[in-house]
């Protein structure tokens, strides 16, 4: 990261004794996310927001006043949370021109605790897919990649791609994304930095873009668990505008310890995670951190999720039965874009839809209104919502033995760009979110933190899952995790 420190903290600490200044930093990171733009991990660059916040931020330190250990980090936000005056596009014709006129709560706190907003971040189309391929933008590559050129660069994962991107490639310190099925997970494992699906309920979900309300939550995306703990604090919490959020008051998590111990901490291993399709060496790193863990004082024992084999099928009903609800919204009067059809209002409508979305779009919405069709209702979407129970019913059950689930997040490394397209969104999707989508489902907190390269020097990450708002373990063990593979220093 061109010589600024790792994490946010020592940031903060050379703000604090003036061995570095926030204007200076957050230029230095405008000039790397300029010189980074074959990634395409941004679609907006707020270059002028940034500076002028990064003025008030060295204002700060130098009357001595920092508003939090954020003040003066830079921060990217995925293109599907509302940023007051700055364009909010899902990475789709449709939103391509809408400009919101306030800011998500998560983006509002952030820069409340001082943090430097610099840019938003490549998706998929309203977030409906795991590749970051989606996107009228063009696609996010993984700056992991071999070769960034056509067809032969590496997926970055999705939705949150380009989020994902912008962390691993040292153009900001932290990143949001969301996370439905395993969408800021997804890309983490693929780009190599942690990341977190808090507790539903845990964070605002107020000016986040929906897609799946129900299973929806604001993602971090950071290099180091420190730096998860640190945004986290930031802005998790009760929020009046979005009455899902819990009304308890978060309790902020300290930073970590440097002798986490793990004795007698209870780690289970579900038997159904070892899936089809799950690589080889995903396997070995499994089976290596699961000894390590036993090695330090954990008990690791297998656990059964009887229900995970159908959590494809569930999380596949459920999610286009509510894209297909949230997207009629988009009807070409209120907002967004408007076709110059004016025969009639049905035909606005329609042509307005078709020019506005992609297939992907298209394809879940027809298949969310077949599942919710009269005849259909109870077949399908009544069905699958009696399944998530019994998903998450496993999870209660599970964490009566064990604290802590630890899994594979991806079934693989980041596969190449030419490969992924051969497949269908929906088959994507299914494979590469098996091991995340039963969290969203449950409501549960999980993590992903890389552990290793494979032999085609790609990460790959393991995936801690914990009962409801369980993330100061979570964090903690991870944090351990961290400490012993040293991913940074190994493979960076």
């Amino acid at each position: 990261m061109n010589r600024l420190p790792l994490r946010v903290r020592a940031l903060s600490e050379c703000f604090r004794n003036k061995s570095l200044d926030p204007v200076t930093v957050t230029e230095q990171f405008l000039t790397q996310i300029e010189s980074h733009k074959p990634l395409n991990a941004f679609v907006r660059v707020s270059s002028a927001k940034a500076l002028e916040q990064a003025e008030c931020s060295r204002d700060r330190y130098r009357k001595e006043k920092p508003k939090s250990v954020l003040d003066g980090a830079t921060i990217a936000v995925k293109d599907n949370f509302c940023t007051k005056d700055i364009h909010t596009t899902c990475a789709s014709r449709m939103l391509e021109n809408f400009i919101p006129t306030y800011d998500a709560t998560v983006v509002e706190r952030l820069q409340a605790n001082g943090a430097i907003l610099v840019g938003k971040t490549n998706l998929d189309q309203f977030g409906m897919g795991s590749g970051c391929i989606d996107s009228i933008f063009g696609p996010t590559r993984n700056s992991w990649s071999e070769d960034l050129d056509d067809n032969r660069f590496r997926i970055a994962g999705g939705s949150s791609g380009g989020s994902a991107v912008a962390v691993a490639a040292g153009l900001c310190y932290a990143a949001l994304g969301s996370d439905t099925g395993g969408s800021t997970r997804n890309p983490a494992s693929y780009c190599g930095i942690v990341g977190l699906k808090p507790t539903y309920g845990l964070v605002s979900r107020h000016g986040l873009i929906p897609l799946v309300n129900s299973m929806d939550v604001p993602g971090i995306m950071t290099r180091t668990v420190d730096d998860c703990i640190s945004v986290l604090n930031a802005i998790a919490g009760p929020d009046n505008r979005d009455s899902t959020t819990v009304k308890k008051r978060y309790q902020s998590i300290p930073a970590l310890e440097d002798n986490i111990s793990l004795k007698g901490v209870r780690i289970g291993i579900p038997v159904e995670y070892h899936c089809e399709g799950l690589d080889k060496e995903v396997m070995e790193t499994w089976t290596i951190v699961a000894d390590m863990l036993e090695s330090a004082g954990a008990t690791v024992k297998p656990v059964s999720m009887p229900n995970t084999s159908s959590s494809i099928f569930v999380y596949s009903i459920l999610n286009q039965c509510e894209v297909a609800s949230n997207m009629s919204r988009y009807d070409g009067i209120e907002y967004g874009h408007r076709s110059q059809e004016d025969s009639s209002t049905e035909q606005l409508y329609a042509r307005t839809r078709a020019e506005g979305f992609n297939g992907v779009v298209k394809n879940r919405i027809l298949s969310g209104n077949y599942f919710l069709l009269r005849e259909n209702y109870d077949k399908y979407f009544q069905k699958a919502l009696k399944v998530r129970r019994l998903i998450s019913d496993d999870f209660v059950r599970a964490f009566k033995e064990v604290e802590v689930l630890l899994t594979p997040t991806t079934l693989s490394d980041a596969p190449l760009y030419k490969d992924f397209v051969q497949s269908n969104n929906r088959d994507q999707c299914a494979v590469q979110d098996f091991c995340t989508q039963s969290a969203n489902m449950a409501g549960i907190p999980a993590l992903s933190i890389p552990v290793r390269l494979s032999s085609r020097r790609l990460p790959i990450s393991l995936q801690l899952m914990g009962d409801h708002f369980s993330e100061r373990k979570l964090f903690a063990i991870a944090g351990w995790i961290e400490k012993e593979v040293d991913f940074i220093a190994n493979y960076n």
